[in-house]
């Protein structure tokens, strides 16, 4: 597997550190979710681990190293994750991490752990890690990977050199999805996505733009007294689409929008622009706003084990009743 384009500067980068033999103890890779850094960080694992790496710095694919790396039983690579979905990464795990890294690489070359995603470490958890920081073993490479940096304990990222995966040139994003999804609206997909190619792609793949346009309406609906906030809730809490708060927030956002001169072009949601204008003629903006706040709060539940149907019946009540006090 290729390097993704955009993530081109960055592997360089990291094969620099392999060509000067200084390969760090401890890298932390941060960035903005989709945007590969999982990917990025399994690729240079491997590289770590081949015995005869590339000229270009990517694993052989051919060599034992490789090929019990492609089985997922090389006994020198070690991915850390939660458990369970939600869950944390509990002092249990890095207990018995810790203990198997006491023990020597079993091949010559390095030995690689993958700590993702770094920030779901619990502090008994972290607290540990950071001793372990503080005396790495030998030949081993702990690599981090997370999306927010600053739910980390400074101190264990001081001890790491710093991979930041900044935003990728549009330009390279575009031509990239083009490439590997026959949808034409790459831009809508990209907004959507919040510029994450990685999760672009999925939408196009899902066909997601349709899930959204549905339930768009259900939300429209029930400003119009068609649908009932609670029935919507249920049907939502069905779906299995991680991103329909999100959605949500940026419907809020661009009523928002709507109630100054603006552009579809600063919209999340271009393709809504004549729905959302219109309803904005009716809904004050300080109404908008304390829903806004609400969804804001409600945003930051989600990694909680809250009831995800109760959060939709919250918001949706919300937005009925905001609709119904305009039409008194």
């Amino acid at each position: 597997m290729s390097v993704l384009p955009w993530l081109q500067p960055h592997w360089h980068h990291l094969c620099d550190y392999s060509s000067q033999n200084r390969v760090p103890q401890a890298l932390l890779i941060s960035g903005n979710k989709g945007l590969g850094k999982l990917q990025l960080a399994t690729q240079y694992a491997a590289s770590l681990l081949c015995a005869n790496p590339q000229p270009s710095g990517l694993a052989c694919a051919h060599c034992n190293s490789c090929l019990l790396f492609k089985a997922q039983t090389h006994p020198d690579f070690i991915q850390l994750q939660p458990e369970e979905p939600v869950k944390t990464i509990t002092i249990g795990q890095i207990r018995q991490l810790i203990s198997r890294l006491t023990l020597k690489p079993q091949f010559d070359k390095y030995r690689v752990i993958i700590i993702h995603p770094a920030e779901l470490m619990n502090k008994a958890a972290a607290n540990a890690f950071l001793k372990y920081l503080e005396e790495p073993t030998e030949r081993t490479v702990v690599i981090l990977i997370t999306h927010k940096p600053t739910r980390l304990l400074p101190t264990i990222v001081s001890r790491c050199q710093k991979l930041i995966i900044n935003q990728p040139d549009i330009s390279i994003i575009n031509s990239w999805l083009k490439q590997h999804t026959e949808q034409h609206d790459v831009n809508l997909l990209l907004n959507l996505a919040q510029g994450s190619p990685l999760l672009a792609l999925h939408y196009a793949k899902e066909d997601t733009l349709s899930l959204r346009k549905d339930c768009f309406e259900a939300w429209i609906n029930i400003s119009n007294q068609r649908n009932h906030p609670v029935i919507v809730a249920e049907n939502w809490f069905k779906l299995t689409a991680p991103s329909l708060l999100t959605w949500l927030t940026t419907w809020v956002i661009d009523l928002i929008r709507c109630h100054y001169p603006t552009s579809s072009t600063v919209l999340y949601n271009p393709d809504f622009k004549d729905r959302l204008q219109r309803l904005t003629e009716k809904i004050d903006l300080k109404d908008l706003y304390e829903l806004y706040d609400l969804v804001l709060m409600r945003q930051k539940l989600l990694d909680t084990s809250i009831n995800k149907q109760s959060l939709f019946e919250e918001i949706l009540i919300t937005w009925a009743d905001l609709n119904l006090k305009t039409q008194k």
